[in-house]
């Protein structure tokens, strides 16, 4: 279980002439984040840096980095990753952009800037909790469908789709012990399921 945000958001600031713009974005992997980075880069192209910090969980544990682009060493992805940590924020990438508008800020001043730039897109966002869980597919019947849609209200189980066959076919988010009660419990359930697959495993809101 983690915490992270729930949606993309984004921040402006400027300090002495200098244009700082906040992009942070939820994300699952060291390569999602580095595509998003490239894209950063390529819609800013004009500016003077593009600094970025994350923390992302993997296979191996929970990475972090960070990125100064030449900016002085410790004034911009440093401080911007000490927020995330002290918010206890994974699966997140922060990139402030910074237009240089020709007045220098010192140190100080550029740890202040980019950590508020950084702050201020957090605090765009609402931070949720997730946990590694299961994408699923029940099916079952038609005359099921109603039960099941008030079961998974109750227990607060989020439908992701629906297929209308010769039967219905419902995907849903939920976490592995949720899933294992429900199939150790078949038979105390207000519907049926017919058929169930495991579509794949998935970080879920919780």
């Amino acid at each position: 279980m983690f915490k992270t945000i729930k949606n993309n958001a984004s921040s402006e600031l400027i300090e002495k002439k200098s244009k700082f713009i906040g992009n942070i974005f939820y994300i699952e992997s060291l390569e999602e984040a580095e595509e998003i980075i490239k894209q950063i880069n390529k819609k800013y192209f004009d500016a003077r840096h593009n600094c970025y910090a994350l923390s992302v969980y993997t296979e191996n544990g929970v990475v972090n980095r960070f990125s100064d682009d030449g900016e002085p060493s410790g004034t911009a992805g440093g401080p911007m990753l000490n927020i995330l940590n002290s918010k206890g924020i994974s699966n997140v990438l922060v990139i402030v952009t910074r237009y240089f508008g020709g007045i220098l800020l010192g140190t100080g001043g550029l740890v202040r800037a980019y950590s508020e730039t950084a702050n201020n897109a957090l605090e765009s966002t609402e931070i949720i909790q997730k946990d590694l869980g299961l994408e699923v597919e029940f099916e079952i019947s038609y005359s099921d469908l109603q039960k099941l849609k008030y079961y998974f209200e109750k227990q607060n189980i989020k439908i992701v789709d629906s297929t209308f066959e010769e039967n219905v076919k419902i995907i849903f988010e939920i976490t592995k012990q949720n899933l294992n009660n429900i199939l150790d419990n078949k038979s105390n359930l207000s519907f049926s399921i017919i058929n169930y697959k495991i579509l794949k495993d998935k970080y879920i809101e919780i």
